[in-house]
């Protein structure tokens, strides 16, 4: 778990060609104009050498305030959370959401939002957490698309 790791890996996305194809082992989706990237894995189901993993669902959402006060610091505050339900009603109501944004809502419940200086990039955090039998994750989200 490394902050400084996190920060490079988002802004190595905020610099990148969305469109080309992306691929790695912390890519969870991606797709023309957006990247989805895993930053933090708990311990949840999974074997191996799991030292440097948070251990709950509290220290993933406590790995997404750490980083969200760094790009609070970098970018400004972020906006207020986006609660993601209104728009997985939309969804179920037959309105076409664009991607990135409909995977992020089957993906976790609200969002942190940022669109850094002088890009036309929006930058998002999340915790996916809704499987209890599952890892929670920390998302990351570039993404070309303004949010619905």
């Amino acid at each position: 778990m490394d902050s400084a790791k996190h920060l490079a890996r988002i802004d190595s996305l905020c610099s990148a060609d969305l469109a080309a194809e992306h691929g790695g082992p912390d890519v969870v989706v991606a797709g023309p104009g957006y990247c989805v990237v895993s930053l933090e894995i708990s311990h949840g189901s999974r074997t191996g050498d799991q030292a440097d993993r948070p251990d709950t669902v509290d220290d993933v959402q406590a790995w997404k305030e750490h980083i969200t006060l760094l790009l609070d610091g970098r970018w400004g505050p972020q906006q207020l959370p986006w609660g993601l339900g209104t728009l997985v009603l939309r969804i179920e109501c037959g309105e076409e959401i664009p991607e990135s944004w409909a995977t992020m809502s089957a993906l976790v419940d609200e969002l942190n939002l940022w669109q850094p200086h002088g890009t036309d990039r929006w930058v998002a955090l999340g915790v996916a957490d809704r499987d209890p039998a599952d890892e929670a994750r920390l998302l990351a989200l570039v993404t070309e698309t303004d949010p619905p």
